[in-house]
């Protein structure tokens, strides 16, 4: 196809970038010789984030980016840098923060001005093409004739940007009980939405993080009206319009308050996130509907995000092409009457009822978003047919409107592969594996694992972020060690292969060498070794994605016991008792933090099994759900601190430990839970 426009971005692997390289904006990548060359012609930056799955992003393209005069305005007085958050999170975060400090607001697609040192002068999201025009013009005429107007502001904004994300080193003595987490939950529980779940706002995100933590919070402590609120809401959400029920798996967040309509792209992060999420719900309570959740999730990134090789790819998009082949947002996904009637005929009214083809489920423009209110018993008894029939028309249904979609225009796939959100689905993975004792889950997270071994570890010991096109890139952030030693420890607990173990303990020693703060004793963002950005931010509200460090010192407390290492064990005690002073202000943005603070409120277990029947046992302790514990094992004698000397020919012993002292061994799975929930 032969194109008008083609700027530097056409030589770049990702998606996002690439949708942008035949724009009449003569945009570049962000990178050294870019912002060399900024420097050099003294020209301001302006610098344009998005993501592939973008709805916003992709309207701004058409109205403005694809546009000659406002490609004129941009080229003749900027260096214009597209970046992808997903591919650059460090540089994302530098201008977001400097927007919001700005505009009291952020999102996507960011916009951003700054200086040739890169330093942020102006910003925005969205702009229509004449707003855009006109700002883009004033700012340059403003530093044509006053420079130093916009210098003298951008010396206030940097002193702005490096004052957020700043934690200090927590001198009091670390104290974390119960209490405090209960005063956290009541405090974050009073915008609780008590009738449809989530949070009594919209839009509702899954957030499944935070829900994650009020499960736990709620089984270990025995809250059972916080237990009635966290299954609301993981019903709500499997019943809404943000899970696929024709081909599985979910949407990031839906823009009414009954989850129903979607923000249509599909995430891996959500997808593996809320995986290991239901995984555990099923564990608690046996629920059909969270199984099912699972197993439709998984076929889903098997057959639409899995590359051959198991690796994951990262996002679909929300728009696709209309008949009409006009790029409208949930084209794919959405159904009128009409089209259902045909496919589905005798069945129509029945599928009408359990989706709500009513008012209930209308969207617009005579397209309807399926969602369910009732249970598939309720249903059954209704049309007085067995749950078994149910179960196989349900099945059949989904299969012939799958099939039907697929002839559709499918939405576009972003399909670079990125280290930590592949670890994400991993874990995923092995955590479905150890509810469902499936063996293509552990498969799957096994080939995963490799992967990011055997791709994406360098030489030197660190990862790279990002993969494309057999090229591994773009030196590896917090993010990306914090999932993997959290995906590689989870592996080992479920295969007790050693290798998976060591690994995470190297990465997480490389991860002190390269992005620790001996001041604050937490982690950076961005390695040592990567050129330096306005601020070197510490990340650590826990946000869609947990925080990397909250992952990283809940990994650190976890390898502190396998290896019996003190500076680990105080590094994330130290840590938690940093962020203890903001946690209960805004307790939603620290629920990684208090699921790491609940492993200090109750007994920690450590759980050495020992002999030929390890696996076996495993497997026996896994069918209960047990938060408060890890898992250590080995078929013969082994010299890691909880398993040395333990070994009994022709015995497998269950050891259960908790501050650094054993019972008598066991050797019936039963047992070792009662002394597990004593």
């Amino acid at each position: 196809m032969a194109h008008e426009f083609t700027n530097d971005l056409i030589n770049e692997t990702s998606p996002y970038l690439l949708q942008h390289a035949h724009n009449p904006v003569n945009w570049k990548p962000w990178n050294e010789t870019t912002l060399a060359q900024a420097k050099a012609e003294n020209k301001l930056i302006l610098i344009s984030v998005g993501y592939a799955a973008c709805h916003w992003c992709h309207v701004m393209e058409r109205e403005s980016f694809e546009d000659s005069l406002v490609a004129k305005v941009m080229n003749d007085n900027f260096i214009s840098i597209k970046v992808d958050r997903e591919e650059r999170p460090d540089v994302d975060q530098v201008y977001m923060n400097a927007v919001q400090l700005m505009t009291g607001s952020g999102g996507w697609p960011l916009n951003a001005v700054a200086l040739p040192d890169g330093r942020p002068v102006w910003g925005g999201t969205y702009f229509k093409k004449d707003q855009w025009i006109s700002a883009l013009n004033q700012i340059s005429k403003l530093y044509t004739e006053n420079p130093s107007k916009l210098l003298e502001y951008a010396d206030k904004l940097e002193e702005g940007i490096k004052s957020i994300d700043v934690v200090s080193l927590n001198t009091n003595v670390a104290e974390f009980g119960l209490d405090f987490v209960e005063e956290a939950v009541t405090t974050w529980s009073k915008n609780f939405d008590h009738s449809k779940g989530g949070m009594n706002r919209a839009p509702k995100f899954m957030m499944p993080n935070n829900i994650h933590f009020l499960l736990r919070q709620a089984y270990q402590n025995n809250d059972t009206n916080l237990q009635e609120y966290v299954n609301l809401t993981l019903s709500k959400i499997a019943y809404g319009g943000v899970f696929d029920h024709v081909g599985g798996g979910f949407s990031r967040y839906s823009v009414d308050d009954k989850w129903h309509v979607p923000h249509f792209e599909k995430m891996l992060y959500d997808n593996a996130q809320l995986v290991s999420l239901y995984s555990d719900a099923y564990l608690i309570t046996k629920n059909e509907l969270y199984k099912e959740v699972v197993y439709e999730t998984l076929k889903f990134v098997k057959r639409e995000l899995t590359h051959t090789d198991g690796t994951f790819y990262s996002s679909l998009d929300a728009d696709s092409d209309t008949p009409e082949g006009e790029l409208e947002e949930g084209a794919y996904y959405v159904w009128t009457k009409e089209e259902l009637q045909t496919l589905l005929k005798t069945d129509y009214d029945i599928f009408a009822e359990y989706y709500n083809v009513n008012n209930y489920g209308f969207w617009e423009h005579k397209n309807y978003v399926l969602i369910r209110k009732d249970s598939d018993k309720d249903i059954a008894a209704k049309h007085d047919i067995s749950e078994a029939d149910f179960s196989k028309k349900k099945a059949q249904w989904k299969g012939l409107l799958l099939a039907e979609r697929e002839k559709r225009s499918r939405p576009r796939l972003d399909d670079k592969i990125l280290t930590s959100w592949n670890a994400l689905m991993l874990k995923g993975y092995t955590d479905a594996y150890r509810v469902f004792n499936d063996p293509e889950f552990l498969n799957a997270a096994i080939k995963n694992a490799e992967f990011i071994v055997n791709k994406q570890l360098k030489e030197d010991g660190g990862l790279n972020h990002s993969y494309k096109n057999g090229k591994s890139t773009i030196n590896g952030y917090l993010e990306d060690y914090a999932a993997t030693v959290d995906g590689m420890l989870s592996l080992y607990e479920n295969t007790l292969d050693e290798k998976w173990l060591r690994t995470a303990k190297d990465l997480t020693n490389y991860s002190f060498d390269h992005f620790f703060n001996d001041d604050s004793k937490m982690f950076y963002f961005t390695s040592d070794e990567d050129p330096s950005l306005v601020t070197r931010n510490i990340e650590y509200r826990d946000n869609v994605i947990p925080a990397s460090n909250s992952i990283m010192a809940k990994n650190l407390f976890k390898l502190s016991h396998y290896f019996d290492n003190e500076t680990y064990y105080d590094t994330a005690t130290t840590m938690l008792n940093n962020v203890k002073p903001e946690m209960t202000t805004y307790p939603s943005g620290f629920s990684n933090w208090l699921d790491l603070m609940l492993n200090y409120t109750n007994n920690y277990y450590e759980v050495a099994v020992v002999g030929e029947q390890v696996i076996e046992k495993i497997k026996g302790l896994n069918a209960t759900y047990l938060p408060n514990k890890l898992i250590i094992g080995s078929k013969t004698e082994n010299d890691l601190p909880l398993l040395k000397n333990r070994y009994i020919e022709d015995e497998t012993l269950i050891y259960v430990c908790v501050n650094k002292a054993c019972k008598l061994p066991v050797s019936e799975v039963d047992r070792a839970i009662q002394l597990l929930q004593e």
